[in-house]
């Protein structure tokens, strides 16, 4: 509103004039070098201005050409100052710097004003000056904000053409700090052939490449980098000039490398598209070829046309208040000046118009301002926008994620991943052939979990294609330095994702979570022992029952002795005569047959009477019945549990002693991790395992496994949980110890700013939602054929919770078996011991006393055995006999035919 309000008072402020001449001269500068279809331009754009009613209605615009040199200033000088003493409205051009200056002093000193297209910088603020095309540091603002805040180079090589293009880019150098990675800086080689200093470049490991040259020159540049491998998918190309998008990119269309450039003229504009619809009706009126499109218009084309149109909409300006206007001679050596020159130059830059170029608007130097340019990605041989940049607001991306993903999913179909991998179960294993004849090729020559995995990807993301190629030493780092050096797309394996691999390659989201743990060896499951009923109890409680049992035996026993209420007679039917006897039945043998009924919970017919001796028997049951509950309480986990307590429980039980030896894989992640940690702990194992000889570390994961294998619980190793799972589930000796030392995960690897980092991350949530990552885990860190370890640990623990064999209770077996015997034996002593008795009593031998006992014993029929008295007491048993048992005979051998002994004697 402003800017209209100074318009109407700036031409309401001028004197009256007649309308416009009927014919008005435009100078145009050209050089025998410029670009052909700038004069169609000129030509076009004065003759719709002429056609069109509104504009200037009555007066004609006409180009008076003028062919100058591009370096002998003072001839243009000589020239332009012919023209102007013939009267001129306004002088375009020329385009070079060494012809420009004169140029735009002559027109300052006669106030003419000049209209320029090409980028320039200005020695002192010019008056008379109207410049169409973006101011060089406004070009150079530009390009710093797309390589810093766009495409997010931290290093990059500047390859220039002129010392002119770099002067372009001081603003790019300036940019880079003292402590950001470091840019370099080439300028092409003399003629046409740059493979060379191309070489030197791809030698360098650069593949950010900021190219300033030509547009002409492009092409060629980009097939001779494609000759020795510069146009690869992971090569990046950001080109300086506004004309790049009109040349055609067909012949790359299979590649992928990412080319980004900027551009002033959108073809998709409806001013451009109409302006190219009347150049090229005109020129098939002419039936002359016209080979320029929306998509061809060249810069200089488009800000030609814009330049007469806004020299004439400035004049339709001054004509519609009625101004006079008019052109006159001039000389360069006189004092004249054109009064008309200043108020139109000042229209101009208080006016907005939307040209070919955008919209146009001028600051107070007559510099152009508020401009945008649109950011184009190469893509399939076509340019497509995907983001802009503004004097105002800087540079913003306008691809949405969702276009970005779908022109990487078409490019897919062009491309077969390189997978760079290592070999290591279960990742990735060699394939076995089931004969000599059977022979697999590509992918089929491998199986794994990775080959799983990718396959799966595949089928997430449509046309994706891969081939695995192994690295030759089977190192991690072997992968890392393909991804580095692009010649890999992809890396899969147990590859953890730590901060200083990301500071060198990509990942995407971790596909398998782990952390560090310790494999050690299982401790040796005891053998059961023959008398594991006695484990309940030490052997100082035992020795303590035993004497507790002896001691209250005595006790009892004495305390019987010393109670009155303990002796009794031994024949309570019979009244007692004076001189009789009392006795107890708490003798010695039977208070410790007492007491050991009483400690089975068995229990005898023989009771105490007294109260002290009851008092005893009490505290002993009491005593039995706590330690029998304690006993049988303790038995069942003894009997049940096979108890294997390992050595070392965590980290910090190994970094306590130095018995046990621990180590790592030389060189991994794991090793990197106890080297960098800040943890007081792990420092000083790191210190230990640098310092252990010989050596701790070990090459590979199976190294290490086998030598914890070997080491019989001298030596643990650190590793991934993940690949101690694996271990344990084969290995049924080996065991996890403790809890995980941190937390991280495995992800696929891929080139620092790879395209596809996106989509393969979203492939793998994907996975992770449906549960396939989980799936394909199982799949192969479990036993395929046959049991598992763990399988085999549940059983096992199955069995020995419900069962209990012969190993566990066969000491019991062995105690009655002895007991038995024992008591064989004593009865035959006993046996023999009687017989010999009978055989002094009875005067016979004692063979035919054993041999009268033996036929007794195996007559098992006879349930009574008559009793054998002596002589002596023979009459009084006479006396007795009508009182004695039926059945009771006086002699012991009289039913065993022994009578006739006696009658021999």
């Amino acid at each position: 509103m402003a800017g209209s309000l100074l318009l109407l008072l700036l031409a309401f402020s001028l004197p009256a004039a007649p309308a416009l001449p009927p014919r008005l001269p435009l100078a145009v500068l050209f050089h025998p070098e410029d670009y052909p279809l700038q004069h169609i331009a000129v030509k076009y754009a004065l003759q719709h201005i002429n056609v069109d009613p509104e504009l200037l209605p009555g007066t004609e615009l006409y180009r008076v050409d003028l062919n100058v040199s591009q370096s002998d200033s003072f001839a243009v000088g000589k020239r332009v100052c012919g023209l102007a003493s013939e009267g001129i409205a306004a002088v375009f051009g020329p385009r070079t710097p060494d012809t420009t200056g004169i140029v735009e002093s002559i027109c300052e000193t006669l106030e003419i004003p000049h209209m320029e297209i090409y980028p320039t910088s200005p020695r002192f603020p010019a008056r008379c000056l109207i410049n169409l095309h973006p101011a060089e540091e406004s070009i150079s603002k530009a390009i710093v904000d797309v390589v810093t805040n766009f495409l997010h180079w931290r290093t990059f090589t500047v390859l220039y053409e002129t010392e002119a293009g770099l002067i372009r880019l001081q603003d790019v150098l300036k940019a880079h700090g003292p402590n950001d990675p470091p840019i370099t800086v080439r300028q092409f080689l003399p003629g046409s052939d740059q493979r060379q200093l191309l070489k030197d470049i791809n030698a360098s490991k650069q593949y950010h490449i900021l190219l300033e040259c030509e547009a002409d020159h492009v092409i060629e540049v980009l097939r001779q980098a494609r000759e020795i491998g510069m146009m690869g998918d992971y090569h990046s190309y950001f080109i300086t000039s506004l004309d790049t998008h009109t040349l055609d990119f067909s012949e790359f269309e299979d590649g992928h490398t990412n080319i980004t450039l900027l551009r002033l003229v959108d073809p998709d504009d409806g001013v451009v598209k109409n302006v190219v619809k009347f150049w090229t009706d005109w020129e098939q009126h002419y039936k002359r070829p016209f080979s320029v499109t929306p998509q061809t218009v060249r810069l200089e084309m488009a800000l030609m046309h814009d330049a007469v149109f806004l020299y004439a909409r400035a004049l339709h300006q001054l004509y519609l208040h009625g101004e006079r206007f008019g052109v006159q001679g001039l000389r360069c050596d006189g004092d004249g000046r054109w009064p008309h020159g200043f108020p139109l130059v000042n229209f101009m830059k208080l006016m907005a118009m939307d040209g070919m170029t955008g919209n146009i608007r001028f600051d107070e130097f007559g510099r152009r301002s508020r401009f945008k340019l649109d950011v184009l990605e190469l893509f399939l041989a076509e340019f497509k926008k995907v983001g802009e940049w503004a004097t105002e607001t800087g540079v913003v991306r306008t691809q949405t994620e969702t276009e970005k993903e779908a022109e990487i999913q078409k490019s897919l179909q062009f491309k077969t991943f390189i997978v760079s991998s290592r070999t290591g179960e279960p990742f990735l294993v060699t394939r076995k052939k089931k004969d000599d004849k059977e022979v697999f090729y590509g992918n089929d020559r491998y199986v794994g979990y990775s080959m799983d995995l990718l396959k799966k990807i595949a089928e997430v993301i449509p046309d994706f294609k891969f081939e695995f190629r192994l690295v030759p030493n089977n190192k991690h780092a072997e992968l890392v330095a393909d991804l580095q050096a692009r010649r890999a797309d992809l890396a899969i394996c147990d590859l953890t994702i730590t901060h200083q691999r990301e500071q060198m390659i990509d990942f995407t989201m971790p596909f398998m979570n782990l952390g560090i743990g310790i494999l050690f060896s299982k401790p040796i499951k005891p053998e059961p022992r023959l008398f594991a009923f006695l484990d309940p109890f030490s052997i100082d409680v035992w020795i303590y029952v035993a004497t507790a049992y002896l001691g209250v035996s005595i006790l009892l026993f004495v305390l019987a002795r010393m109670s009155p209420a303990e002796w009794t007679s031994p024949h309570p039917c019979k009244a007692e005569a004076a001189g009789g006897v009392l006795e107890t039945r708490l003798t010695m043998s039977n208070c410790i047959w007492h007491n050991c009924g009483s400690i089975m919970q068995q229990g005898s017919d023989i009771a105490p009477q007294a109260v002290s001796t009851r008092m005893v028997a009490g505290m002993w049951w009491f005593f039995t019945l706590i330690m029998i509950s304690s006993y049988t309480a303790n038995l069942a986990a003894f009997l049940t549990l096979n108890r294997m307590d390992s050595s070392i429980s965590s980290a910090e039980d190994l970094a306590k002693q130095y018995k046990i030896k621990y180590g790592t894989m030389e060189g991994g992640s794991t090793a990197a991790f106890f080297q960098n940690s800040n943890d007081s702990t792990y420092k000083r194992m790191w210190t230990v395992m640098s310092q252990t000889r010989p050596s701790v570390f070990v090459r590979n994961n199976k190294e290490g496994k086998e030598r914890v294998q070997k080491a019989k619980g001298l030596y643990a190793y650190f590793m991934e949980s993940t690949a101690i799972e694996y271990e344990v589930e084969r290995n049924c000796d080996l065991q996890q110890v403790g809890g995980l030392l941190d937390s991280k995960g495995y992800g696929i690897g891929l080139p620092l700013n790879s395209p596809y980092r996106t989509m393969v991350s979203g492939a793998v949530l994907k996975l992770q939602e449906r549960g396939i990552l989980e799936e394909l885990k199982l799949r192969w860190w479990k036993v395929q054929d046959g049991l598992s370890c763990s399988a085999l640990e549940a059983e096992s623990a199955k069995a020995d919770s419900n069962e209990l064999g012969m190993d566990n209770v066969g000491g019991v077996f062995v105690v009655l078996i002895a007991g038995t015997l024992a008591a064989f034996l004593m009865s035959i002593l006993e046996l023999l011991w009687n017989c010999r008795k009978i055989a002094v009593e009875e005067k016979i031998s004692p063979c035919e006393a054993l041999t009268s006992e033996l036929k007794f014993a195996v007559n098992c029929a006879n349930a009574n055995k008559p009793v054998r008295k002596r002589e002596e007491e023979e009459d009084e048993e006479d006396e007795e006999v009508d009182t004695m048992p039926a059945g009771v005979t006086a002699g012991s051998f009289a039913r065993l035919g022994f009578d006739k002994f006696k009658e021999k004697d």
